[in-house]
């Protein structure tokens, strides 16, 4: 599948309940040819409204963290989900529900191919790395996600309730940074 029939098929994607109270399927946004895969959650109240991730609260502060780091939004960057859908209430979801949007995320991993892959929480992280993610004790360490380096860090939404783990993730930053720059200096 090339970009146009992703982006179809996850419009009219019915793989698992959380299509019964979407307003619209969020793909995700930026640059198709990125350096830089970010992967959050799902989609909030906001992304399902307006199709876009991370255009919330947790958006800004993404883009916040993006501009400490030297990126900006759509240039180098792109912004995908564990699942294409909003889950009810802003929930977690469910093994399933992430098992059903895999083989997108899968693709436009394929199709992105990015230096680095940097999963946000707790869910991507064990999307992508298909296995139980504790975020504490994955921090600050290099997996592999099918040969390309992925790192775990804090969901923004998360960063909101916890202040203190900011700090923390400002140290997973610098990681990011310093590990993209020795990827393109190999």
């Amino acid at each position: 599948m090339d970009w146009p029939a992703l982006a179809a098929a996850v419009a009219g994607c019915t793989a698992c309940g959380l299509c019964r109270e979407r307003k619209q399927a969020v793909l995700g946004v930026g640059d198709p040819r990125a350096d830089w895969l970010f992967v959050g959650e799902g989609p909030g109240a906001e992304e399902d409204a307006r199709g876009e991730p991370f255009v919330g609260q947790a958006g800004r502060l993404l883009d916040s963290m993006l501009a400490a780091i030297g990126l900006r939004r759509g240039e180098d960057v792109y912004i995908a989900n564990a699942v294409k859908c909003r889950p009810p209430g802003n929930r977690t979801p469910e093994p399933g529900e992430t098992a059903a949007c895999w083989p997108y995320l899968s693709r436009q991993v394929d199709l992105i191919r990015p230096r680095l892959i940097v999963a946000l929480g707790r869910p991507a992280a064990q999307t992508l790395l298909n296995t139980e993610v504790k975020i504490g004790a994955a921090r600050g360490r290099l997996f592999d996600h099918r040969g390309i380096p992925l790192i775990v860090t804090y969901h923004p939404a998360y960063l909101l309730r916890n202040l203190a783990d900011k700090a923390l993730a400002w140290e997973d930053l610098v990681f990011m940074r310093r590990t993209m720059r020795g990827l393109k200096a190999s």
